[in-house]
């Protein structure tokens, strides 16, 4: 009986030290998931680094630091220590470009994306390019970008928001909201200083020839003249080009706040006429080359009367060859030919 007593206060001894073994264990879980995990995960985060492409601007967070920029990290870093908590604002750091075409796979506003603009003589014209540039990688005007854009958000065309650091769908609502509105601009601008001939020549096949022409903007660059001929589409579509580069540096710079991008270039694709011009200018060509068709007959009609009159004349003044010409045109086969009588017959060889 007192063996049996024995044995059961040891039991109850062991499970009295278990049980404060197991709130320790608990409590050092709770430990290590309330304060170990978060402390090292937060260590662990307070690295980063780019790649060839990207440059960031980190700032600073966490519950009781600022929101300042802490440091720009360049392209192709390896990891740096960026601080706990802190926001990496990533940005493209090579060459980027903004595409504006008919062709909705290639545009980078969804759907038909063309800017159309009014000529100097009031023709709306479809203009298609794409604009090359590289955002500023020095670090003062990167801070100041951020600043001006990297603590805002700007709406896509699907109807969502985005920062500019948020990725390609970040970066191209920045564009279509900012950098947009300034193409347009500088296009309208420019296109307008020229007439509809001068940029589209088959233009010239649908307009008015008779009504007076229209005032030139006074900003109108020049075109020069050789020779009393004025200058080819293809060079005025050059003088368009090089005014928006040099246009649009400025106007960007002036928008922006800043010199934020640099390497600025603008080649005009294309510029298209609207549809119901275009099927004027069609039916006009096809019209045209009609009418080069019948004077085509007729030019051959007249050839051909000529030289059957020519030829008469040779005959007249030479019977014997009119003879010689008409026995070449006799059948092959033919043995008897009596010209001149009635009675005459052409007998087949046999």
């Amino acid at each position: 009986m007192a063996k049996k007593e024995s044995t059961a206060a040891k039991s109850g001894g062991m499970a009295g030290l278990r049980a404060p073994r197991r709130r320790t264990a608990i409590i050092v879980a709770v430990v290590l998931v309330l304060v170990v995990w978060p402390a090292l995960s937060a260590l662990l985060g307070g690295y980063e680094r780019t790649s060839g492409g990207e440059i960031a601007v980190v700032r600073n967070g966490g519950f009781f630091d600022n929101n300042r920029i802490r440091q720009v990290i360049d392209p192709g870093s390896g990891r740096t220590w960026v601080g706990l908590y802190s926001k990496v604002h990533k940005y493209p750091a090579q060459q980027r470009f903004y595409t504006i075409t008919s062709d909705a796979r290639k545009g980078d506003e969804s759907g038909v994306d063309v800017v159309t603009v009014p000529s100097s003589d009031g023709v709306n014209m479809g203009i298609e390019g794409t604009l090359y540039f590289t955002l500023n990688q020095d670090h003062g005007s990167l801070r100041a970008f951020d600043d001006k854009y990297g603590t805002r958000k700007f709406r896509s065309a699907d109807g969502k928001t985005y920062s500019p650091f948020d990725g390609d769908k970040g970066w191209s609502a920045f564009l279509d909201q900012i950098v947009r509105p300034v193409i347009d601009n500088d296009l309208r601008s420019q296109i307008n200083s020229f007439r509809c001939a001068e940029l589209v020549s088959s233009c010239a096949l649908v307009q008015n020839t008779s009504a007076p022409a229209a005032p030139a903007a006074p900003s109108r660059p020049q075109a020069p003249r050789q020779g009393g001929q004025p200058q080819s589409n293809n060079a005025n579509i050059a003088k368009v080009q090089e005014s928006i580069n040099t246009s649009l540096a400025a106007d960007l710079e002036q928008t922006l706040g800043g010199k934020f991008v640099t390497n600025i270039h603008f080649n005009l694709v294309r510029v298209t006429l609207p549809e119901k011009v275009q099927d004027a200018v069609d039916r006009a060509q096809a019209a045209f080359a009609q009418v080069s068709e019948a004077q085509a007959k007729v030019a051959t009609a007249k050839a051909e009367a000529a030289a059957n009159k020519a030829r008469q004349d040779g005959y007249n003044k030479c019977p014997t060859c009119a003879r010689i010409e008409e026995l070449k045109a006799l059948p092959q086969g033919i043995t008897v030919y009596a010209p001149g009588n009635p009675n005459g017959s052409l007998l087949p060889r046999r």
